[in-house]
């Protein structure tokens, strides 16, 4: 079990919250949310933009929510956290305080939404949370992309997380909805870095 706490702290925290959206759950996140659990007596855990379905959230709130309930098995000390997106900052942000309530620590890599909460809580960096040894270089546009091109997707999430996505057929369903949208924006991506400025 992790027991890394946030500054060097030994004191275990009362309560901790993140939101991230978690299209899919990969190998990061994993050890993410059970550095969360470790190191609080209670983890709140946001799905955020819960009201969305498109490229980027291809996933729905029950899918995302089994995901990371597989993730968290040996885990009982969360709750999760529907959270929707609003498309503006301060509304979302109390809406967001009083969803997660009273936290000691809020997790966060979003530079936007640390200065959106740093005057509710005192913030974190996920980074801070999870061991050297159990960091993964691995991000939810890296495994969609895999995935919209085929099978290179699994290695980028844990096991159980590739078993459900592949026994429910959702990557055959992200491929068919989205997989061509995501596939166009990598390519007017990387045409855009290697134009001359």
């Amino acid at each position: 079990m992790n027991d890394r706490r946030p500054n060097g702290s030994a004191d275990q925290l009362e309560r901790i919250g993140m939101v991230a959206r978690w299209q899919p759950v990969h190998r990061g996140h994993a050890a993410i949310l059970r550095a969360l659990c470790a190191c609080a007596a209670q983890a709140m855990i946001g799905i955020g933009s819960a009201n969305r379905h498109d490229a980027r959230n291809p996933f729905s709130l029950e899918e995302t929510s089994d995901m990371i309930r597989l993730v968290l098995d040996e885990h009982e000390n969360y709750t999760l956290v529907p959270v929707p997106d609003l498309d503006d900052g301060p509304r979302w942000r109390a809406m967001l305080v009083d969803l997660l309530g009273p936290l000691d620590l809020f997790v966060t890599d979003n530079a936007y939404v640390a200065s959106l909460l740093a005057g509710d809580y005192r913030i974190a960096r996920p980074i801070e949370l999870v061991p050297t040894e159990a960091r993964v270089a691995v991000d939810g546009t890296m495994v969609r992309r895999e995935m919209a091109k085929g099978d290179g997707w699994r290695e980028l999430v844990p096991q159980t997380i590739g078993d459900y996505i592949a026994d429910g057929q959702l990557d055959e369903r992200f491929r068919h909805e989205f997989g061509l949208q995501v596939l166009a924006t990598d390519v007017m991506y990387h045409i855009a870095r290697s134009s001359p400025q």
